[in-house]
């Protein structure tokens, strides 16, 4: 019964990998295939579980470094969330019903929303980003709940 549920471990977090192609199960699917292997052979569960945890933490200690250096170097890093709280001006009226609203946030014009779905912000107010959904920014009026 150790070798399937070693497979289904290993299966699994392949899966994942593939699905997020982050670089983060990889490391564990390589401890899982050697604790499959080594119960193909009777190895007891102790022995598996074993050389599950420290060749999942030997791989992550030795070849993360290289794939987030070379494997993941074209992604690019964003930090749109650090926008999150900062002040905008609005430039063009914000009103959700009509799918309307610009703001200005450091010289960057971003498409906006009201949090409130029944309030309209009128262009020159001060607003406070609360989220970003996509490519648009949520706003408020500061003081305003």
């Amino acid at each position: 019964m150790e070798p399937v549920f070693w497979l289904v471990v290993l299966v699994v977090l392949l899966v994942i990998e593939i699905a997020t192609l982050g670089l983060t199960t990889i490391w564990f699917a390589g401890g899982s295939l050697i604790a499959f292997l080594v119960s193909l052979f009777g190895g007891p569960l102790w022995l598996q579980i074993l050389l599950f945890l420290v060749v999942s933490l030997l791989l992550l200690y030795f070849t993360r470094p290289f794939a987030v250096k070379y494997i993941n170097r074209d992604r690019v890093r964003t930090n749109v969330n650090d926008i999150v709280g900062r002040r905008a001006v609005v430039k063009e009226r914000i009103d959700n019903l009509n799918a309307a609203g610009l703001v200005s946030i450091n010289g960057m014009d971003w498409t906006a929303r009201s949090e409130n779905e029944s309030v309209i912000i009128e262009e020159g107010a001060e607003v406070v980003v609360t989220a970003v959904r996509g490519v648009k920014v949520i706003v408020k009026e500061p003081g305003k709940e």
